[in-house]
């Protein structure tokens, strides 16, 4: 290309370049400068010095400071249960869910469906999850009210550990499965239709169709999604979680996230909390990382 098209090639598109300025400075204001506060994860961070006052450096005494609590091992393996329980019950649900819904023909009703299943992903959990208190208060909640009638119950859904994790998951599911369905139906649609006449005129019911031509169209895509989730394992849901647990679930209910707003937020320990924000993300990061080359090498799936 020689100098004069580049020059009209740039030309041309710089009223799309100016268009992403705004959302690159607030990126940049909001993602990047904060960074310069990984260095209280190496202090002993006293905000009355200011961040960039003489604070003691202590290396990786924070670190081993959250290693050395009793509690830390039972918050990871808490953050990865859950974490993990709602990536593969998620999955599963979402795509029986997207198989069904490709199996009605009456469109009227399929939006109808739809829309149902899909809103609860647009509602907040700050205000789900007063709805979803009252739903599984023990005493006065519909859903203990509806077990009473067969003789079980009542259930502490939020308020025993036994509960809380499988109570946690199975919000979560049922919050986002329907979103969730959007991709597959999209996968769905992309399949050959002449392998569902063929498999149709082999004898093949709606049910074989859907195991033999439907799922393989699908497992590029469900593959994919696999691989892109692992960078959520440590990501067990802050917001779900802290609007719904107490100090009795701790035990089963606290995860890396809630642990590190209340010993940073709420307890003071700006260093500590620091650092344990900074292990999540480094590992996170390098998960995310190994996701991508496993999409890469595996499917071709690149985002540059």
């Amino acid at each position: 290309m020689d100098k004069k098209k580049r020059l009209r090639k740039i030309k041309r598109e710089l009223p799309l370049h100016l268009m992403l300025l705004p959302g690159i400075v607030v990126v940049f204001i909001f993602h990047y400068i904060p960074l310069a506060g990984i260095v209280i994860a190496f202090q002993r961070f006293v905000p009355a010095k200011g961040l960039f006052g003489e604070q003691q450096w202590i290396g990786l005494g924070n670190f081993e400071y959250l290693f050395s609590l009793s509690n830390t091992f039972n918050v990871i393996k808490n953050t990865v249960t859950i974490a993990v329980s709602k990536i593969v019950l998620s999955l599963v649900i979402t795509i029986l869910t997207a198989l069904l819904l490709n199996e009605l023909t009456n469109l009227r009703f399929k939006k109808v469906v739809q829309t149902v299943i899909y809103f609860p992903h647009f509602v907040s959990w700050i205000i789900l999850s007063p709805i979803l208190i009252d739903l599984l208060s023990p005493s006065s909640g519909i859903i203990n009210q509806l077990l009473g009638y067969f003789g079980l119950g009542p259930y502490f859904f939020l308020g025993d550990n036994r509960y809380f994790q499988g109570t946690m998951i199975v919000t979560d599911i049922w919050k986002g499965f329907g979103y969730g369905t959007i991709v597959y139906l999209a996968s769905i649609a992309s399949v050959d239709q002449n392998l569902y006449e063929a498999a149709a005129i082999d004898g093949a019911g709606r049910l074989r169709q859907a195991w033999h031509v439907t799922l393989p169209g699908m497992r590029g895509i469900i593959a994919l999604k696999v691989l892109l989730s692992i960078g959520d394992i440590f990501n067990a849901g802050f917001d779900q979680i802290y609007n719904m647990y107490s100090p009795v679930v701790y035990k089963t209910g606290d995860v890396l996230s809630t642990m590190i707003y209340r010993m940073g937020l709420q307890g003071g320990q700006y260093g500590p909390a620091a650092a344990a924000g900074l292990a999540q993300a480094l590992i996170q990061s390098f998960l995310v990382c190994i996701a991508y080359y496993l999409a890469y090498k595996l499917f071709d799936y690149k985002l540059f």
